[in-house]
């Protein structure tokens, strides 16, 4: 004979036919999404942060990378970092509007809060790639000796940062890059640099003033810079110059730091070029009445938690690789 036992607790139990937390298919799936990428991103940051903790004394400084805004020359560190930052924190605000905007059936202030943060969207990214080509470029070139290590130039009158052009010496070279047609094996040498080592070495040796900066920081938390005569020892060491960043060479310091700028910010900025493009269909389809004729705008509501998530991101990235 079977015993059937009742707790009480049956019609309180999900049993397949109710939504959990009232919330649709495509908005769990969103949340989804945003819990496994969370993870990835998450994966990033503390890789960053062990590989900081680890190289903490020759890791480069944020304020003396990042200095760069368009259309000025001069130092303003992390000013234009910054303005990105407020950019997108604003295009959330504008995708909140436009979410509440959807609820109420408010076809025209969707449309012009979703074009609000579409322009939003697409400032940062293109601030991003501007960010990136000047990273890539560089700005005063440096060293790198046997070892792996950077020496970079100062200015012993200013103790400014000196670049290569400020004191190296042309020398009647034939040298010149190879190109697939004429080169060893067919294959493409890849960059040539402004200066060869033996300019650099040959100038640095006539100018007095210039003094070399390792990448060791020191107890005020700045780069270590040598007198002459021990700048003169270390730069016996070159073995090649640097300019720019890219995932192999660094001029800034260690080549870590700039493999952890393309990995990151690289799959930030394409999470962001992604929700501009969704961005820009549901713009569209606003205009054109679909959700209107739905008769609601959750599509709005699923892009936007993907838009608060990238903008949520990029607080935690903004903090932990740019400022801290």
């Amino acid at each position: 004979m079977d015993t059937t036992v009742t707790t009480g607790t049956e019609e309180s139990v999900w049993g397949g036919g109710n939504r959990p937390l009232n919330a649709s298919y495509g908005k769990m799936m969103m949340w989804f999404f945003i819990v496994s990428d969370a993870l990835t991103f998450s994966g990033f940051l503390v890789s960053y942060g062990f590989s900081r903790f680890k190289f903490i004394e020759t890791w480069p400084i944020a304020d003396e990378v990042f200095t760069h805004v368009p259309f000025f020359h001069g130092n303003f560190p992390m000013y234009y970092v910054a303005f990105m930052t407020f950019i997108l924190i604003m295009s959330s605000v504008t995708m909140v509007l436009a979410v509440d905007a959807g609820h109420k059936m408010m076809q025209k202030k969707v449309i012009l809060y979703m074009f609000l943060t579409i322009i939003g969207g697409a400032i940062f990214v293109g601030s991003q790639a501007w960010e990136w080509a000047t990273f890539i470029k560089g700005d005063y070139g440096a060293i790198e000796t046997k070892g792996g290590r950077i020496l970079q130039f100062v200015n012993a009158e200013t103790g400014k940062r000196a670049a290569l052009a400020d004191f190296a010496k042309t020398l009647p070279e034939d040298r010149v890059k190879h190109v697939k047609s004429e080169g060893v094996w067919y294959m493409d040498e890849g960059y040539k640099t402004s200066f060869s080592l033996n300019e650099v070495v040959e100038g640095f040796k006539t100018s007095p003033n210039i003094l070399i900066r390792t990448e060791t920081i020191n107890e005020e938390g700045e780069k270590t810079v040598l007198d002459r005569s021990a700048s003169l020892a270390k730069l016996k060491d070159a073995a090649l110059v640097v300019e720019g960043a890219n995932l192999i060479r660094n001029e800034y310091g260690s080549r870590l730091f700039a493999d952890f700028f393309f990995f990151i910010t690289g799959f930030h900025g394409f999470h962001v070029f992604s929700g501009v493009v969704i961005n820009v269909i549901i713009f569209f389809n606003i205009i054109l009445g679909t959700y209107e004729r739905r008769g609601h705008y959750e599509m709005v509501e699923k892009v936007g938690l993907y838009w608060h998530f990238v903008d949520l991101v990029w607080v935690f990235v903004f903090t932990f690789f740019y400022l801290v």
